[in-house]
């Protein structure tokens, strides 16, 4: 009987360790990078500089004004993802809409109320982004968006991505201005240039991860392009569809990709396994 017993408590104590150490899923906190990802990408960027120019001429609270309440919402939204266990199509991408808004605030702020040169902005905010991005290999070992199931990874990725549109923003009207290319020219400039890093990537072997996150910058230029193209008025180069028709019509595509993709779950990643050891 004794024996038995004995027996039957190692068996048990067998079957809690196997189970402690067998792997547990990590879910990925972003979306696969499909083309649903780049499409929905290039709308936030477009959303986002003609949002920020309709709140800072409507909401009659100045452009600082304006800025921290975005700031604030972003908090929010922000504070929901961090709470989110897995990927969720709405929180995300809400979370990259307003990120886009308050990018390019940041940026509209140093130039417009503080006089601050384009090319110190677009220096500034790419040091900024590189000192984002060797603090968080240094600390992760890898800057891949395919392993962001940690708070540490997910704090250091939505950093990434705040200063990845405010260098957009900054490095795009330095491009656009300097050049005087005209909004649409701008967007064809900047579509060139993603079209070369993604020839690069698959035909000369530039590294993925390098690759999606110069890809990144490069969409927020194109999107504010094709933003004021379409919202400007014909006067000055754009289509004269007005901030308010333009943002509207792209929120309403986002909201039925985003709608799409939460049913579909077509962006969902498949989670790492990681063991987990007793003690």
């Amino acid at each position: 009987m004794t024996y038995e017993t004995s027996k039957t408590s190692a068996s048990s104590a067998a079957d809690t360790q196997a189970v402690s150490s067998s792997p547990r899923p990590r879910w990925n906190k972003v979306p696969e990078v499909t083309a649903y990802f780049w499409i929905i990408k290039v709308l936030c960027t477009t959303v986002g500089e003609t949002a920020a120019d309709l709140l800072n001429e409507k909401a009659g609270l100045g452009l600082t004004g304006v800025s921290v309440l975005m700031s604030a919402l972003l908090a929010v939204v922000l504070v929901v993802q961090f709470r989110t266990s897995t990927y969720r199509a709405g929180v995300y991408w809400l979370a990259v809409a307003l990120i886009s808004v308050v990018g390019t605030l940041i940026s509209d702020n140093l130039t417009d109320n503080m006089g601050v040169p384009l090319e110190t902005s677009t220096t500034v905010f790419a040091i900024i982004l590189a000192i984002v991005f060797v603090v968080w290999y240094r600390r992760e070992r890898t800057l891949s968006i395919h392993s962001i199931d940690s708070t540490s990874r997910e704090s250091f990725y939505w950093l990434a991505v705040l200063f990845t549109f405010a260098l957009g923003t900054a490095a795009g009207d330095l491009v656009s201005e300097r050049m005087d290319l005209g909004y649409w020219l701008a967007a064809v400039l900047f579509g060139l240039a993603i079209a070369a890093v993604a020839l690069a990537h698959f035909k000369l072997g530039l590294d993925a991860v390098w690759s999606f996150w110069i890809a990144y910058i490069l969409t927020r230029p194109l999107g504010a392009s094709i933003g004021d193209y379409l919202s400007q008025p014909t006067g000055d180069g754009g289509l004269g569809m007005g901030t308010v028709v333009t943002s509207v019509l792209f929120l309403a595509v986002i909201l039925g990709l985003v709608v799409y993709l939460s049913v579909t779950r077509k962006d969902v990643t498949q989670p790492q396994h990681t063991a987990r050891h007793a003690g």
